[in-house]
């Protein structure tokens, strides 16, 4: 029987779009620094390009090696806006739906605001995983207060 993917629903207790790219950049981070090969999946070509240039920039001191999809593909770290075809630890989807083969990945983040509609489609998202056999876990977090 296939393994279902283990999925991480961090919620914060904001609604800033900024607090959720530097969550994203930690945790990002994070998963790096245990040897995880991360993708960021944003659907979304000026996410791509803001959270590549925030991985570098949003913590002093920092380094997490990556690239934007198709540039280098062999980086431990990728952000791209369609889902990947390369093997890899972590997905952290910035999208509004459930990324395309799901189930075939290992791990899977989802990063919420409190935004009504980024709510919304995440209530959405945690059904389909459910929907389709997966077990979704919710985290409440509160941000740092310097972003």
């Amino acid at each position: 029987m296939a393994r279902t993917p283990r999925i991480d629903f961090y919620v914060l207790t904001t609604a800033a779009a900024a607090a959720r790219e530097l969550f994203c950049c930690r945790l990002t981070e994070k998963a790096y620094r245990q040897g995880y090969r991360v993708f960021i999946l944003t659907g979304d070509k000026a996410l791509t390009q803001a959270l590549d240039l925030r991985l570098w920039t949003f913590r002093a001191g920092s380094f997490v090696p990556h690239a934007t999809a198709g540039q280098v593909d062999d980086e431990p770290v990728v952000i791209g806006e369609q889902p990947p075809t390369a093997t890899l630890d972590l997905l952290i989807n910035l999208t509004a739906q459930c990324p395309e083969h799901w189930q075939r990945l290992s791990r899977i983040a989802e990063i919420v605001t409190q935004q009504p509609e980024s709510l919304g489609l995440a209530r959405e998202r945690f059904r389909c995983y459910r929907n389709g056999g997966g077990q979704p876990t919710y985290h409440r977090l509160t941000p740092p207060q310097t972003l």
